[in-house]
């Protein structure tokens, strides 16, 4: 079927992204159609976080983002609407009560979590005005005067502008299938392959089944020599291997290894001691090297280490040079057993996506095909945990809403 009508812009995918670019095109004038391939949109909202909702971070540092493009671009477009507009607009114009969570730097609803999130921004774009239509997918682009969309079923839609926020590959079962991506590519984008980010690593079977639910607070570093990553926080072990802020923040790394068929080594500080601190520590005293270390390490952990090394009853004043250099490399730089990444099914993000070079920063309008935008988790760019992607998709999802209305 073709819809008679032609649109003065269509935004492709109702997830925070598409949801904030057609409100802020139809709130500027423009005659706005919404389109989602799912049945109700924004799902990754409804699951974010638990269901909690983390939807925006306390404070910002666009270095924090992870891109193969211009550094200097995402940075541009990252502080094109700062934090406290956005965090008004959420508050006045979506209606939502937040509140800040200092002990983690997060912000979340005061209530209802990501059900309140979805239900007041599809409130906003009914209120703008917003034609929505669901269980709409798009099948391809034909671009001109006006551009067209091809549906799954046959039909076309018209719009003198199109916004692309279909998201990337996480969390396929809400409609993130990469889709938008292949359009993208198909009108001669360069595309970064898109990997998964925020994920965390297994290894079956666990060498530390036991320790599953153990959290503390560690540091990793990923690879080795001038590559290498660093990453610090929570650190969760799982039956099926790690998770937590720390191995969540890098597991893109590893990922991308994975993919190019590397195995990168990872190694692990249990604390904030330096190998000189815990020399100084396990000096020869009274104390067994069990109770100095459960002062500053989880006893759990502590009993499995010292397993490890048979030095579970052993005292400080017994310890050979030898094998307490082989307990402080254990504390300080311990080598963690990982097989594989997660997948796209249990990523929180995907990185990757359309290089930030064939868009301008100002409107995300394409610099290949006049008229196309993009925003959302489509662009090469995303944040470490703690509501950084949700303030990408807000703020890429403005810009480029109020680029096509302008346009």
């Amino acid at each position: 079927m073709t819809d008679g009508r032609t649109f003065d812009v269509a935004v492709v995918g109702g997830g925070p992204s598409g949801l904030t670019a057609a409100s802020r095109a139809a709130w500027a004038g423009a005659h706005t159609i919404l389109l989602d391939r799912m049945a109700e949109p924004g799902q990754k909202i409804v699951l974010s976080g638990g269901g909690r909702c983390n939807v925006l971070p306390m404070s910002i540092d666009p270095t924090a983002y992870v891109t193969d493009s211009s550094a200097n671009s995402l940075r541009k477009i990252v502080r094109s609407w700062p934090l406290d507009e956005l965090r008004a607009f959420l508050e006045r114009d979506v209606g939502l009560r937040l509140r800040d969570e200092p002990e983690t730097g997060k912000v979340f609803p005061a209530s209802g979590g990501g059900r309140a999130v979805l239900d007041r921004l599809l409130a906003l774009v009914r209120r703008a005005g917003v034609q929505l239509r669901t269980n709409c997918s798009i099948r391809a682009l034909d671009s001109g005067a006006p551009h067209r969309l091809r549906t799954e079923d046959g039909g076309e839609i018209r719009a003198r502008r199109v916004v692309f926020a279909t998201g990337g590959l996480s969390y396929p079962e809400t409609g993130s299938d990469g889709h938008g991506l292949q359009i993208a590519r198909s009108l001669g984008h360069e595309i970064v392959e898109p990997y998964p980010a925020l994920v965390a690593l297994h290894c079956d079977p666990s060498p530390h089944r036991s320790l599953a639910g153990l959290s503390l607070h560690a540091a990793l570093t990923i690879g080795v020599g001038a590559r290498r990553v660093r990453s610090s926080g929570g650190f969760l072990f799982t039956h099926r291997g790690y998770s937590g802020p720390a191995v969540l923040n890098a597991g893109h790394v590893a990922a991308r290894a994975h993919r190019d068929g590397q195995s990168l080594p990872i190694t692990v500080s249990w604390s904030d001691r330096t190998p000189d601190e815990w020399l100084e520590r396990l000096a020869p005293g009274r104390r067994t090297v069990r109770s100095v270390l459960r002062d500053v390490v989880a006893d759990r952990l502590v009993v499995h280490l010292l397993n490890a090394l048979g030095l579970l009853d052993a005292k400080t004043a017994t310890l050979t040079r030898q094998d307490r250099r082989r307990l402080i490399v254990m504390l300080t730089a311990y080598p963690l057993p990982w097989e594989t990444p997660g997948g796209f099914g249990e990523a929180e993000v995907t990185g990757g996506g359309v290089h930030l070079s064939g868009v301008d920063p100002k409107t995300l309008e394409s610099r290949i095909v006049p008229g196309v935008h993009f925003c959302g988790e489509m662009l090469d760019a995303f944040g470490p945990i703690g509501g950084t992607n949700f303030l990408w998709a807000f703020v890429t999802g403005k810009v480029a809403g109020d680029g096509a209305a302008r346009g």
